[in-house]
């Protein structure tokens, strides 16, 4: 059996601060320092001691910052993977939330969502981003290794989900899968039947008030 905890970063200043995220590397607030945490006693809680574990995560540094927490409560050295990252806002990174939502081009209902272009100078479109983390499960999953647990964003984290359910790349325009900072989404598969299921999506009920 094969169980994958995937992680979003906890709070970050970007949050706080009302700044577009991206790869823009801002870093925990002491708050995200304590709800990351928070997370990594839970999963010390979930996993059985002596299981063989491995923590991916993105390389920006709120994500690395979760991780580190995460991996000292298992023991374990974080495995960094830029594949994980948010996806890139290019110039919008780094300012005031408002100058990003003054100056984005939302996607069509139909046609290339895919290839949208945002209007944001040296940003990803949705596929690019979808693309990288699809190539970075796609090894993670490759490895013979019991609980996984990987650190990433929310954006990123749809392509984490959808990866695991086996989603066809040309039926990703659309979904989104809606979680928090610091949420905790469950994926197991099971030895007899191999389905992939999602447990829990999202889950904050380790996160403070």
């Amino acid at each position: 059996m094969r169980t994958i905890y995937a992680v979003t970063h906890t709070e970050a200043t970007h949050h706080v601060d009302k700044l577009v995220g991206g790869w823009y590397d801002s870093q925990l607030t002491p708050a995200g320092r304590r709800d990351a945490a928070a997370i990594g006693r839970v999963l010390r809680a979930e996993i059985p001691e002596g299981a063989d574990v491995e923590v991916i995560s993105s390389d920006l540094l709120r994500a690395q910052q979760t991780a580190e927490k995460v991996s000292d409560a298992l023991g374990v050295t974080t495995i960094m993977d830029r594949r994980l990252r948010e996806k890139s806002y290019g110039e919008a990174e780094g300012r005031p939330q408002q100058w990003l939502d003054r100056r984005f081009v939302p996607p069509p209902a139909t046609g290339d969502r895919m290839g949208h272009y945002e209007g944001m100078r040296g940003g990803e479109t949705r596929g690019e981003c979808a693309q990288r983390v699809y190539a970075a499960m796609a090894e993670i999953l490759a490895r013979d290794c019991e609980y996984q647990i990987i650190v990433t964003h929310g954006f990123a984290l749809t392509f984490v989900v959808a990866a695991w359910i086996k989603m066809p790349f040309a039926a990703l325009g659309s979904v989104s899968f809606r979680v928090r900072s610091g949420s905790i989404t469950t994926l197991r598969e099971d030895d007899f039947y191999h389905n992939r299921q999602v447990l829990s999506l999202g889950d904050t009920r380790h996160l403070g008030s």
